[in-house]
């Protein structure tokens, strides 16, 4: 499995976007294109639907070597067979999404500030999610944070960061200018007339940042 220090795109199924029964082909496709690490996020679902979909999912992101986390559900990890579980401000501590997911699993957590990213820090997450950048239907109650602060928080913190929040190919080099190592596409993947090339596309721009 590819380490969180080498992942610089990262991918979120989301059944907002992408029906259940196409999860599998828009999975392979973003694979094809070089994600480097996977969220299923299905905030609509069962937890015993979630825990069907990542079944599924799980061992096509193993034999990728791709990392493969659940948004929300780190009691699911371990009989799901993901790789850990990403939480929000409001949801469970890192610790306690830890000790829930198992040994061994990735903690992530959402940051919507630098104030936040710092404090989030000391509760020693894998990687931390940051934004969002510009506004985007994902998230349609979030006010965006720009890109002001990604250059800092990069510099204070030593550990992956990962830039989310209505980022798009399009504006992807602006995002990448302003200091992003790592970043979160969803809908620009998802929605694109061939997810595989989108996906590659920025993947490249990614690593020649």
């Amino acid at each position: 499995m590819k380490p969180l220090s080498e992942c610089r795109l990262y991918g979120i199924l989301d059944t907002g976007y992408v029906e259940q029964e196409r999860l599998v082909s828009i999975l392979l496709a973003l694979i094809e294109g070089g994600i480097d690490i996977l969220q299923l996020r299905a905030k609509r679902n069962s937890q015993e639907e979630i825990l069907a979909m990542a079944m599924e999912i799980a061992p096509i992101c193993r034999v990728a070597g791709v990392p493969f986390i659940l948004n929300d559900y780190p009691e699911l990890v371990q009989e799901a067979g993901a790789d850990g579980a990403h939480v929000g401000q409001d949801d469970l501590s890192v610790a306690e999404a830890r000790c829930l997911a198992g040994p061994g699993k990735f903690i992530g957590k959402s940051t919507h500030s630098p104030e936040q990213a710092s404090a989030a820090a000391l509760e020693h997450p894998d990687y931390l999610g940051f934004g969002p950048l510009f506004a985007t239907p994902t998230k349609p109650d979030y006010t965006p944070i720009g890109t002001e602060d990604i250059r800092s928080v990069h510099a204070i913190l030593d550990l992956p960061i990962f830039c989310i929040g209505g980022i798009k190919l399009s504006n992807l080099p602006t995002v990448i200018a302003s200091g992003a190592r790592r970043v979160v596409i969803v809908s620009d993947l998802l929605q694109a007339g061939d997810p595989a090339g989108q996906t590659a596309a920025c993947k490249e721009l990614l690593l020649n940042c």
